[in-house]
């Protein structure tokens, strides 16, 4: 029998998992965990102070949270720790209801790049974020059985063994919700209203999206593996929040060498192009004001930048044993034996040697082995907000992760003992 190594945490990951089926909901469960470490949150329309101590910015989807030690200089450095909040799903479109031949159906549109078979025969749930008349906002979370994609019969196509399951993105993967033959305009936002308890006509604005219901669960003769939702890559804004949390609470806070940070972002699933993307103007202002609020000028910032270090988290691929000839032949990252360095020469990630040593030397502080993950040569590699980091704010940038199996799954798959191995690494990077 093995021993876990820190079953606590990933205890504690499945319970962030399960109240995070959203992007929103996964910045509020974030935003939860560091205000019991002490942070505050600070409004983006109110004049910061040059106050030391925990604190955060919400907007949207993504949360930005920074930790000032009384040391800090106006010049000093951040370490920052980056990862994005969203998952590939299916979203609710504006006029959501539909259907056919006596069944009633939601219209969804494919967001980001799901595989889509894992979608079909499952029970899914609504969550999401709902816009009221006076112009507040509020989380939405029916987390029970309430839609499916239901999969076609095998007797009514035969060569889906032979030639592979083919789906329609518009035509095959609208969930039914009940029957009827009358498709009334306004049903599911009312249905929402009622989950909610608000008054008919006062959602004015939605973004919902279906998650699947079922938990997070351990898996395995001796649970050392992890199957959930939306490990990519709440596994990594998971990690970086307890990582900076307890470098916030650690004895040394207060005489911490740079500024530690999390940034987690929304919309890297689709490009990062927005107000709350890695390639939006949020981590860049935050910083800067940060700098600002500290007495500093664009010479401190210049200065603060030029010595920052940014990891790039996200989860990569394990070598999956029935494709083994998939992967590149001489890197193959296993469960449970650390987390990886990302390297792609082409900058798909932003790693190079100086950062592998960054890496490197907060592994071995922390104790924890890691691996090296490149793409096979003759395989497309994938991308992060890594690269996008790095040029857009003149930074060193890392990428690094966690290796998963079934990567955009409705259900992902990991080795238990890898998210507090990838919490740890985080932690000494954080600390210096």
């Amino acid at each position: 029998m093995r021993t876990p190594f820190d079953r606590g945490h990933t205890d504690d990951l499945m319970s962030f998992l399960a109240a995070s089926p959203s992007p929103y909901h996964a910045v509020a469960s974030a935003a939860e965990r560091l205000e019991k470490a002490g942070f505050r949150q600070v409004e983006e329309t109110d004049a910061w102070d040059a106050g030391t101590g925990g604190k955060y910015v919400l907007r949207g989807g993504a949360i930005i949270a920074w930790y000032v030690p009384e040391s800090a200089a106006a010049h000093t450095p951040f370490r920052i720790v980056g990862a994005h909040t969203d998952s590939p799903n299916l979203r609710v479109k504006p006029l959501p209801d539909t259907g056919a031949h006596g069944w009633r159906q939601v219209a969804v549109e494919i967001y980001g790049g799901p595989l889509l078979n894992s979608w079909l025969d499952r029970d899914l749930g609504l969550a999401g974020r709902l816009t009221l008349r006076d112009g507040t906002t509020r989380l939405v979370n029916i987390d029970r059985p309430l839609l499916r994609v239901p999969q076609l019969a095998i007797h009514m196509d035969r060569s889906v063994h032979t030639e592979g399951l083919k789906l329609d993105k518009q035509k095959h993967m609208q969930p039914i919700w009940g029957l009827g033959d009358d498709v009334r305009e306004g049903d599911l936002i009312r249905f929402v209203e009622e989950e909610c308890r608000l008054t008919p006509g006062e959602v004015t604005g939605w973004d919902l999206m279906t998650h699947s219901v079922e938990p997070p669960a351990y898996l395995g003769r001796d649970r050392e593996l992890l199957a959930g939702p939306r490990m990519d890559n709440l596994l990594s804004v998971h990690a970086g929040t307890a990582a900076l949390a307890a470098v916030a609470t650690g004895p040394g806070a207060d005489a911490l060498p740079y500024i530690p940070v999390l940034a987690a972002f929304d919309h890297e699933e689709n490009g990062s192009q927005s107000d709350t993307g890695a390639d939006g103007p949020l981590l860049g202002g935050v910083l800067e004001r940060s700098v600002f609020a500290r007495g500093g000028g664009y010479e401190d910032k210049a200065r603060a930048f030029a010595g920052t270090v940014c990891l790039s988290s996200d989860t990569g691929h394990a070598v999956h044993p029935n494709y083994a000839e998939r992967h590149d032949p001489t890197h193959h990252p296993r469960a449970n034996r650390g987390p990886i360095l990302k390297v792609n020469v082409n900058n798909r990630y932003a790693t190079d040697g100086a950062g592998r040593a960054v890496f490197a030397a907060a592994c071995e502080k922390a104790g924890v082995p890691f691996q090296s993950f490149v793409s096979n040569n003759a395989m497309p590699c994938g991308t992060t907000i890594g690269p996008i980091t790095a040029a857009r704010h003149g930074i060193k940038t890392v990428d690094i992760g966690v290796a998963i199996l079934s990567m955009h799954s409705v259900r992902e798959l990991c080795g238990s003992d890898d998210p507090p191995m990838l919490a740890d690494a985080l932690r000494a990077f954080l600390e210096g």
